[in-house]
């Protein structure tokens, strides 16, 4: 088990620091808000939340607490900001933060979901990658593989910073590759929306992020 251990809110915080570094860059590093946004987004996230800016600060003032995570106010902006220190805290790339960060935020997951969902943040072209960076992150104390889900034949794995953030008997979360499908595809059969939704609010971010710089440029003239 890692010597690192986090609570529920640290654990997710630190997931979704490391995401939205990597797939909504120019809103990196987070604000408050938009870290609480992260916590609650309905995509890849399990369970979803709903918390409180009060709630999340106090998890981002525990990562900084930890090491984990540090304050910035970037040039030209009144506003306090966080990124994480994962890459030197943990001593991992970022395939490993990448597979790390979608255990984080969503709980034990099958070698073929993890693949497929960390690769919106690092390149993990093949299973067989996927097997050396978990090889890496159990080799490091960061996570472990468990018997599969009730009704499931495929292995899995947990990560081990938060070792009770979610029940390990519980069925396949939403969105899986072994967890019911009725619900999951468009009315062509053509798949999971999943994908499409996390598509669309990374967009959001995009936008978002870019309002707020020329909100930011304009008031400096």
């Amino acid at each position: 088990m890692s010597k690192i251990q986090l609570n529920g809110h640290e654990a997710r915080l630190l997931g979704v620091l490391f995401e939205k570094e990597r797939t909504t860059a120019e809103q990196y590093p987070l604000s408050l808000n938009s870290a609480t946004v992260g916590c609650n987004q309905k995509s890849n996230r399990w369970p979803v939340t709903d918390w409180s800016e009060a709630e999340v600060h106090v998890g981002l003032q525990g990562l900084v607490m930890k090491q984990l995570a540090g304050r910035v106010v970037p040039a030209g902006s009144r506003v306090e900001k966080y990124r994480h220190n994962a890459r030197e805290c943990l001593g991992l790339g970022d395939a490993e933060l990448a597979v790390l960060a979608e255990l984080l935020m969503r709980g034990p997951q099958t070698p073929g979901d993890l693949r497929a969902r960390a690769s919106r943040m690092a390149e993990i072209p093949t299973l067989e990658r996927l097997s050396a960076v978990m090889v890496e992150l159990i080799t490091k104390g960061y996570a472990k593989r468990i018997d599969p889900a009730p009704g499931s034949r495929a292995e899995r794995f947990v990560q081990l910073l938060s070792p009770n953030l979610h029940p390990l008997d519980e069925p396949a979360a939403p969105g899986s590759s072994d967890a019911p499908r009725a619900h999951a595809t468009g009315h062509g059969g053509g798949g999971s929306v999943e994908p499409r939704v996390a598509q669309l609010e990374s967009k959001v971010a995009e936008l978002t992020a870019r309002l707020e710089k020329l909100e930011r440029d304009l008031g400096g003239r």
